[in-house]
């Protein structure tokens, strides 16, 4: 152990352990460690470096606007901020209104009162959520994210929340009812190992949710901002949410989170409901817009389709006992195993100069910057055999 993992351990709570690789410096795709070996970056902090690392871009805005004003609190107003809602709406192309928050949890908790007023006002009394789905950590997106391990010991939680198999419709169906206040669902789930829905289910969820009146959720908080190869994850199913948060990838680097609210949905909050002292501040969205116009006039979408096609079919050419098959669109992927041998995949990966992350005990997860290039997804084609024979 490094002195600075050692100094990292006396110095934090246990919640974590010990990462183990102290990251000092990065540009583009690559990043570098306290001891100066080099990585190929194919998980972007979580699906959040969107350009890369030190894109000018992004150091442009932030300094610039940093220089200029850093805080206002929601006591004032600045541009940056309404750029930042008129941008998103814009691309959204839906009527609806925006609320800044610092992550992506927090989206969701903004999500949650909204659905939780709505259903007072409207006489619903409980929520629907996919088994197996993340919303965060907080205890009222922990209310929602089916995964028992990181649930269970924090309950009771402060609202009923009804879990269904996710990507079954029928389920859905019978689950929610006239009493149902919100659906929340991701487009595809990220912590469970990018889990893809059927073709069809979230058409179904929005038709379930016309029927009942409840209001349908789309957590982009990984999915969304270019990862999928459309601009939100929604786009890929022609649906549209009553809700929609995100986080993530819209800050390129820097902390937001953003819940926006369509139609009637965008009013629910009456003055003084909801707040955030560091929400939507100027930097954080100077930062935003600077990804916004990036991935706009680099080309980004396509891009992300053309790349992410070659890394899915690169990896399923590949024959291996040990690997299982990919899925998830765009840049967002996982590689299946068949053991559960995915830290070990990591391992043998960072070993290699490549950071993945094993999101599931049977698979690793793959979101690399936007901005990889072909010849930087070859490389971890061409080493990957070895490094899964290397995992076995």
């Amino acid at each position: 152990m490094s002195s600075l993992e050692e100094r990292f351990e006396a110095a934090f709570m246990p919640n974590y352990g010990v990462p183990p690789v102290a990251l000092a410096r990065g540009e583009g795709c690559r990043v570098w460690d306290a001891d100066g070996r080099e990585y190929l970056d194919l998980i972007a902090g979580i699906a959040v470096t969107s350009l890369g690392h030190a894109h000018p871009a992004l150091v442009e805005a932030v300094s610039t606007q940093v220089a200029t004003l850093a805080h206002t609190s929601n006591l004032f107003l600045h541009e940056p901020e309404v750029l930042l809602a008129e941008r998103l709406l814009g691309l959204l192309r839906a009527p609806g209104r925006v609320f800044f928050a610092n992550s992506g949890t927090e989206a969701n908790e903004c999500a949650v009162k909204m659905a939780l007023k709505y259903g007072k006002t409207s006489g619903r009394s409980y929520f629907v959520a996919a088994e197996n789905g993340f919303h965060g950590r907080t205890l009222g997106a922990l209310s929602l994210t089916g995964k028992a391990s990181i649930r269970d010991q924090f309950g009771p939680f402060p609202f009923e929340v009804r879990f269904v198999p996710y990507g079954d419709a029928d389920a859905l169906r019978k689950t929610v009812t006239g009493d149902c206040a919100a659906v929340f669902l991701e487009p595809a789930q990220g912590e469970a190992g990018v889990v893809v829905p059927p073709d069809g289910y979230l058409k179904a969820a929005r038709e379930i949710c016309d029927d009942t009146g409840a209001l349908l959720v789309s957590d982009e908080i990984q999915a969304a901002i270019g990862r999928t190869g459309h601009w939100f994850a929604h786009q890929n199913d022609g649906v549209l949410p009553d809700i929609l948060t995100l986080a993530k990838g819209l800050g390129g680097g820097m902390p937001i989170g953003a819940c926006v609210g369509f139609g009637e949905a965008g009013t629910i909050f009456a003055k003084g409901d909801h707040g955030s002292t560091f929400g939507g501040n100027p930097v954080s969205a100077s930062a935003a817009l600077a990804v916004l116009d990036t991935i706009d006039r680099d080309g980004l979408l396509e891009h992300v389709r053309t790349v992410g096609a070659r890394f899915a079919e690169g990896i399923d050419a590949i024959e291996h006992p040990l690997l299982a098959g990919v899925r998830g669109r765009g840049l967002w992927l996982a590689m299946l195993f068949t053991a559960d041998r995915s830290a070990a995949v990591q391992a043998a990966a960072q070993r290699a100069g490549f950071l993945v992350n094993a999101v599931q005990p049977n698979a690793v997860r793959l979101a690399p910057p936007l901005v990889i290039t072909e010849r930087e997804i070859d490389s971890f084609l061409a080493a990957l055999p070895m490094i899964l024979s290397e995992a076995q």
